[in-house]
């Protein structure tokens, strides 16, 4: 008898067809990747699974966990079942924890829910299970709060939350997204050694093909909510029947042409820039103590270079790209703009401002939800000495629309009518708006499905076409990474480790945090005309 077994599952919200006769199974002891785009169905079917579905939702068909029919059971039955025969992982740690409870208490708060044990021993088994997943006491008291810890750090806790009743089946929805490649490698390892170990299920959902192709036993491919094609791993990724697994194994190692680089001319000068931060204090009375986040790093950016800057979480990352906005004033050190300094008498340079732009992670959180597009996408404009206004300001807004691949009407829209994907390409035309000499993207693709991530590193190729553009590019996916730019900088502990021309670097890398780090990036299996 299968672990999990879904039969022709159709699902409908408020009379909107959500799934379409999903039909899958899982054996214990098995990996069972479920991938597509956002918006296929794969979340909601995970959901459908744990009766975590929203009000208005309708199902039909079968969902049988364990031999039990899940779709029959009352509320009272599904809560004894969750956490105890089926538990999750969701994609987002910071949300899933909650703030003000230290990790022991919650991990212990599902064996105390379910009565499993008394108090005592739930303690001793949160100790057991979170140093199963790599977090030992001596190092993770259980009085630690989430914000203390890492993002690997709090998937983890989120992963020893799912597994202290030792549930038969598990369910991982995007564990991995918003991790580096080293923490990535490392969470799906524990993974992995769980479902070997504890001869449980494991549902992994992503919309990424190259982190399953080596993890996964079967995979099952969903879009607009049915399953177009499933199998075997290596025999699907072998023999892709269907259009859209093709299109999908295809975005996952998309390549870009870049325009070729001019000559030298240096643009952004970082020289032996230093930024520490206060510590608290250990005692009363002590002295507060400071940790280095950035430690003599230089660098040199020419005018119409691409720039790649990568490294795990806390390597120093986002606070230089803080310091070479103006944001936060380093110790010591100098951050040169075409000559001029970023900051003039601990102030930022007004004049240096202006010459940059930034897009974030998050599309949505970097909008203002209450205005229109053209607005959103001016508000650089108050940098500038005279702001173009009227007739000027409106065909501003409709060159840089068109230019990043939407319609000038979409001006007057609000950005919760736009995709992810639609989203990004709006923020890329408000870092475009005021021609800055220098735009820094940070982990601007990230968060966005492999084809919609696609054609955004395709536009970005285009407008340094148009544009000559000159930016600098932080990401943790080293596939995007190479080929998006034209150098590399690797940062570790808050030092550049290593740099040289991207294809140098990723080939033949000569620190062994660099080889770490590439051996650890998640990569498609090559197929020969297997892919094709």
């Amino acid at each position: 008898m299968s672990l999990l077994q879904i039969h022709n599952l159709s699902l409908a919200i408020h009379d909107t067809e959500v799934l379409k006769e999903v039909s899958l199974t899982i054996e214990p002891g098995q990996i069972v990747a479920v991938t597509g785009e956002s918006g296929s169905g794969k979340s909601m079917t995970a959901l459908a699974v744990m009766q975590l579905l929203p009000i208005g939702a309708r199902t039909s068909g079968s969902i049988t966990l364990d031999g039990q029919e899940v779709l029959d059971l009352p509320e009272p039955q599904m809560c004894a079942l969750r956490g105890a025969s089926v538990g999750m992982v969701f994609q987002e740690p910071m949300t899933a924890l909650n703030p003000v409870r230290t990790i022991g208490d919650q991990v212990m708060e599902t064996i105390l829910i379910h009565k499993a044990m008394p108090r005592v021993q739930a303690e001793e088994r949160a100790r057991e299970v979170l140093t199963r997943v790599g977090l030992p006491p001596d190092r993770f008291p259980l009085g630690r709060y989430p914000h203390e810890l890492s993002g690997g750090q709090r998937q983890r806790v989120v992963i020893a939350m799912a597994i202290a009743l030792r549930p038969k089946l598990l369910i991982a929805d995007e564990p991995t997204t918003a991790l580096d490649v080293t923490t990535q490698a490392q969470i799906l390892d524990l993974l992995k050694g769980l479902v070997s170990e504890y001869g449980m299920g494991l549902l992994m959902i992503t919309h990424d093909l190259a982190v399953v192709a080596d993890m996964a036993d079967r995979i099952v491919v969903m879009r607009y909510g049915e399953v177009v094609e499933t199998g075997p791993t290596r025999r699907l990724l072998m023999d892709m029947k269907h259009p859209y697994t093709k299109m999908l194994f295809e975005a996952s190692g998309h390549q870009v042409d870049l325009p070729p680089t001019p000559d030298p001319a240096p643009l952004l000068t970082v020289d032996k820039v230093v930024r520490d931060y206060r510590l608290p204090r250990t005692r009363l009375f002590a002295k507060p103590g400071h940790a280095r986040a950035v430690d003599h790093v230089s660098f040199t950016l020419n005018r119409g270079e691409r720039l790649g800057l990568v490294g795990e979480s806390g390597c120093g990352k986002s606070t230089l790209t803080r310091a070479i906005l103006g944001l936060e004033e380093a110790q010591s050190g100098q951050i040169l703009l075409d000559g001029q300094p970023v900051f003039t008498g601990h102030r930022p340079n007004p004049d240096v401002r202006r010459k940059m732009q930034v897009v974030f992670q998050d599309p949505f959180g970097s909008f203002n939800p209450r205005h229109r597009v053209d607005r959103l996408i001016t508000e650089p404009f108050h940098l500038l000495d005279t702001p173009p206004k009227g007739a000027e300001r409106h065909d501003r807004v409709a060159e840089m629309l068109t230019a990043v691949g939407l319609s000038p009407d979409d001006a007057r829209k609000y950005i919760h009518e736009f995709s992810g994907g639609q989203r990004q390409r709006i923020a890329i035309a408000r870092a475009l708006i005021i021609r800055p000499e220098l735009i820094l993207f940070d982990e601007a693709v990230s968060a966005l499905d492999v084809s919609v991530r696609a054609q955004i590193l395709d536009l970005l190729a285009e407008l340094c076409d148009a544009y000559d553009l000159t930016y600098l590019f932080i990401s943790h996916d080293l596939s995007v990474v190479r080929t998006i730019t034209d150098r590399v900088l690797v940062m570790q502990a808050g030092r550049v480790v290593e740099q040289g021309d991207t294809g140098q670097v990723f080939d033949a890398p000569q620190h062994a945090y660099t080889k770490a780090l590439i051996a650890a990036a998640p990569r498609l299996p090559d197929l020969g005309r297997g892919a094709a």
